[in-house]
């Protein structure tokens, strides 16, 4: 939506500038990378009307249209700006028809006040321009990347990839201000060193480069931040950034800044029974139903993530009906529930008067297995939107409650139980004596392990679009997520998975997906038969047979290790009886 918008006014102003339909054009890309705090949103003038409103820092254009052959001056004003007057900045630029640019916003607006550069660049604000920019490439196989030097602070460098063949530098003796030469890139996953230009032997700084959805485009690749922000007025830490041709800008993560999460789906609203779930724009989870979970993957650490919510029939992350941005800490271990409803008006309110609008609610500190191995830890998450504040009480013991006082969209801290039978009673958070609900849960198969616990559903469906009743869940670490039946005071239940004959036969995405180097593929079946279930490669080679046998009617999983294989996209294929299905999936190294 932003990069519409800001293709409609370049439009403008180009009819603006010519007064009508234009003969001579050039294409441009701007990209906003000057880490100067007092720049870090700013308004774009050209020829003194606005061009781009509210330009972030980190943020990019997509490639348009403008005019060739004409002077353009370029100004650059404060984000609140009110017009041509309040500009601080500008620089005349004339762009030679059907050629194409990216003219980078960089550089500090008092070089005084910041760190020197240290080959003795000038580190004022400019605009640095290149011609002959590329904005895809002829081999979908490929892709080429050409890179600019933008932080202020950095000395000359090298980028060399680590994993890839050649083994010399990527880019070469890079200094501040300067573009590299283009290079070819397969579209691969790539593991990208940062070095003196003198020393490939010192790293300073290691990113990965996911490049294995780009072939057939193009990429600058740019260096943005400061080394030692603590010098430079504790502006954005050094970073590499990628600006594809349609305005998006990518961080690169750094190699080994990872979290772990989970995320779980316990929206009750019927209009969200199952969704797409996209993260910086970039499919994550398809067709995610209520009740589901993921088991905890590891995901990019110290890094914007915006987590995007689509409607199952998505077909792109135009279709997210609502987004979250999230920054998960290095070494963390999170979890994630989406909550709510999407219309709260149409629905019961909170008797507390807690929002019940669609939301993620984030949780860190969340533990993969129990502190001590002959216990199980639980917390609780209260996600039943029309539920007051509730306890959790152990039924039959004569102890306080467990979980005290859980208002709607709360986590609970940890508790260590024995791993024994118990029931569970739900009491008013002010009244332990009356018991609400009880569920029966047998800890027994959970020895040494954590699990998420998660109130869902309507106490009353008829006042909620007749949506899920309630229920208590658990979510164990693999993803499984298993009822708690209610007590009727017969034989306790196991946390185990019911077994159940699928109504549809269905190949699942492999997960985590990518992978690194293992992967799981479920897979369900109606009804008995021989099934093959085989790896190949982007040429169509075979490259492992997980599964040739017979199997019965259920759900089954696979592991699929690809240790000794090359990183790359991949296909598995399944053959049941006279069913087949085909999926992709990405092994990233």
């Amino acid at each position: 939506m932003k990069n519409s918008k800001i293709s409609v006014m370049i439009f403008g102003l180009v009819l603006l500038i010519t007064g009508s339909a234009f003969a001579q054009t050039a294409r441009l890309q701007v990209i906003h990378n000057a880490a100067d705090p007092a720049a870090d949103v700013v308004d774009i003038y050209v020829n003194d009307d606005l061009f781009i409103p509210d330009f972030a820092f980190r943020a990019a254009t997509p490639f348009v249209d403008v005019p060739a052959g004409v002077n353009l001056n370029v100004g650059v004003a404060p984000g609140n700006s009110t017009g041509p007057g309040d500009i601080i900045a500008n620089f005349d630029v004339m762009l030679e028809e059907d050629r194409t640019y990216v003219a980078i916003a960089n550089g500090v607006l008092n070089p005084d006040n910041f760190a020197v550069n240290p080959d003795g660049e000038s580190i004022a604000f400019n605009l640095f321009a290149r011609d002959n920019i590329k904005e895809n490439s002829p081999y979908s196989s490929y892709l080429r990347v050409i890179a600019f030097h933008g932080a202020t602070d950095a000395p000359t460098v090298d980028i060399l990839t680590r994993n890839a063949w050649p083994p010399w530098p990527l880019f070469n003796n890079l200094t501040y201000g300067e573009f590299s030469s283009y290079k070819w890139l397969r579209a691969r996953s790539y593991i990208l060193d940062v070095t003196p230009g003198n020393d490939n032997s010192t790293v300073v700084a290691s990113f990965t480069a996911d490049l294995s959805a780009l072939g057939g485009g193009a990429a600058v690749v740019f260096a943005s931040g400061f080394l030692n922000p603590d010098a430079n007025q504790n502006g954005p830490a050094f970073g590499l950034f990628a600006a594809l041709p349609d305005g998006q800008v990518v961080a690169l993560p750094a190699e080994g800044q990872n979290a772990r999460l989970q995320v779980i789906h316990n929206a009750a609203d019927p209009a969200a029974a199952i969704v797409d779930i996209y993260v910086n724009d970039g499919l994550f989870l398809d067709d995610f139903a209520f009740r589901t979970a993921t088991p905890f993957v590891d995901v990019p650490a110290d890094v914007n993530l915006n987590i995007g919510v689509a409607p199952s029939t998505s077909s792109g992350p135009d279709d997210i009906i609502a987004d979250f941005d999230v920054t998960l800490e290095n070494g963390e271990t999170y979890v994630a529930i989406a909550n709510g409803v999407l219309n709260p008006d149409s629905f019961a309110a909170n008797p507390d008067g807690e929002s019940i609008a669609f939301s993620l609610y984030p949780r860190d500190n969340i533990r993969e297995e129990a502190r001590w191995r002959w216990f199980t830890d639980l917390i609780v998450f209260h996600g039943s939107t029309d539920a007051p504040t509730v306890d959790v009480v152990l039924s039959g013991f004569n102890f306080p409650p467990i979980y005290n006082d859980l208002t709607y969209g709360e986590f609970s801290s940890y508790r260590t139980l024995l791993p024994f039978d118990f029931v569970l009673d739900i009491t008013p958070g002010d009244d332990n004596n009356t018991v609400v609900a009880s569920y029966q849960a047998d800890l027994r198969g959970l020895r040494g392990m954590s699990a998420v616990v998660f109130a869902s559903g309507f106490l009353n469906p008829g006042n909620n679009q007749n949506g899920a009743p309630f229920g208590l869940f658990v979510a164990l670490p693999d993803g499984q997520v298993v009822e708690l039946p209610v007590a009727n005071g017969g034989d306790l239940i196991a946390l185990t998975k019911p077994d159940v004959i699928p109504n549809r036969f269905e190949l699942s995405q492999n997960y985590p997906n990518p992978f690194n180097p293992t992967t799981t593929i479920a897979y369900s079946l109606t009804e008995p038969a021989q099934v093959s279930l085989k790896i190949y490669d982007m040429l169509g080679r075979e490259v492992n047979t997980l599964v040739d046998e017979y199997k019965e009617a259920g759900e089954h999983k696979v592991e699929f290790n690809a240790n000794g294989i090359p990183s790359g996209v991949y296909f598995y294929k399944i053959n049941a009886g006279d069913a087949t299905e085909t999926k992709k999936m990405t092994l990233l190294k």
